[in-house]
C-alpha cells in the first residue's frame, strides 16, 4: 500500500464575516500632515489673519465699513454683475463645449487653445486689450469703456474657460448610444438633449458656473482699467478694496475682503449641495 503524503498548509488568519481589513499606504499619515501644513501657510492662515484684521474695531466697526455707501455700491454692482456674467457663462460656455466636443470644423484645435487664454493672460493686460478695443479710440467705433457693460465684458472675458472646461470633458464620455436609442423611439434633438443629454451635464454646469462667480466677485486686474473706477458707478469691490488700501484704511478694506469670502464660500457650498443633489437625482 502507497502512502500518500498530505502537502502542508499555509496558515490563513481569518476575520469575523462582513468585515474587512483597511490597511493604510505607506507614509499615509505624513502625506496628510504635509498638507495639512501646506494648505495652513496657503490659505488658511492668510485668509484667518485677513478676517481677525477686519474683526479689529469689533462688530460695529466691521458693519460700519461695509455699510458705507460707496462699499455698498461696489458690492452690489460687483454680485449683480457676477450673477449675470456667471448665468451667460452657463448658457454660452455648454455650447461652446457642445460645438468643440460635438461638431468639426476648421480651426477647431486653434479655438480650443484660445478658451484658455484667459488663465495665461494676466488680467491687466487682458485690461489693457479691451480697453484698446471699447475705449475712446476704439478701433471698431465701440465705446464702452467705463461703464457697467464695460465691466460685464472684463469679468466675461476673464471666466470664460470655467464652464467649457467643466462640461468639455463629460461631454467627451458621454455614452452617444443613449442619445441614439433616444432619436429611434422617436425623440427629436432638443428632446434628446433635453431629457437625456441635459441631466448628465447639469453636475458639470453648476461647477463651472460658481468658480465663474467666485472668480468674478473677486476680479481686480481686467477692471481696473476699463471700468473707469467711478465710485456708485462703474467701482467693483476689489477695485474699492484697493482704493482703501491707498487710503490707509485698511480695517475697511479688510471687512470688505471678508464679506466678499463669505459671499464666495456661501455660494460654493449653495452650488456643491445643488450640484450633489442633481447627482443622485440623476
Amino acid at each position: 500500500m502507497t502512502q500518500v503524503e498530505a502537502a502542508p498548509i499555509a496558515y490563513r488568519p481569518t476575520r469575523p464575516p462582513g468585515r474587512s481589513v483597511r490597511r493604510s499606504p505607506s507614509g499615509f499619515g505624513l502625506g496628510v500632515g504635509f498638507v495639512t501644513i501646506y494648505l495652513s501657510l496657503i490659505v488658511l492662515i492668510p485668509l484667518g489673519a485677513v478676517v481677525a484684521r477686519s474683526n479689529s474695531q469689533g462688530l460695529s466697526g466691521l458693519w460700519h465699513q461695509i455699510t458705507q455707501p460707496d462699499a455698498l455700491s461696489s458690492l452690489r454692482l460687483t454680485v449683480a454683475v457676477s450673477a449675470l456674467v456667471s448665468v451667460v457663462n452657463a448658457f454660452m460656455g455648454t455650447l461652446i463645449a457642445w460645438t468643440l466636443v460635438r461638431d468639426r470644423f476648421p480651426g477647431q484645435r486653434v479655438i480650443d487653445a484660445l478658451i484658455d487664454l484667459p488663465f495665461a493672460l494676466p488680467t491687466i493686460v487682458a485690461g489693457l486689450v479691451l480697453l484698446a478695443l471699447y475705449g475712446p479710440t476704439s478701433a471698431i467705433h465701440l465705446r464702452l469703456a467705463y461703464t457697467r457693460p464695460a465691466v460685464v465684458i472684463a469679468l466675461l472675458f476673464v471666466t470664460l474657460p470655467f464652464v467649457v472646461r467643466s462640461v468639455q470633458p463629460v461631454l467627451m464620455e458621454l455614452d452617444q448610444e443613449m442619445e441614439e436609442a433616444a432619436k429611434s423611439l422617436g425623440a427629436g434633438s432638443f428632446t434628446t438633449f433635453r431629457r437625456v443629454v441635459l441631466p448628465n451635464l447639469i453636475p458639470a454646469i453648476l461647477a463651472g458656473t460658481a468658480l465663474s462667480f467666485a472668480r468674478a466677485i473677486s476680479e481686480f486686474g481686467s477692471t481696473v482699467l476699463i471700468s473707469g473706477n467711478i465710485p456708485n458707478k462703474t467701482e467693483v469691490a476689489a477695485v474699492h478694496i484697493y482704493s482703501q488700501i491707498q487710503s490707509d484704511n485698511v480695517s475697511g478694506a479688510a471687512a470688505l475682503s471678508t464679506l466678499l469670502l463669505l459671499i464666495a464660500l456661501v455660494v460654493l457650498a449653495a452650488f456643491t449641495f445643488i450640484q450633489r443633489w442633481a447627482i443622485r437625482r440623476g
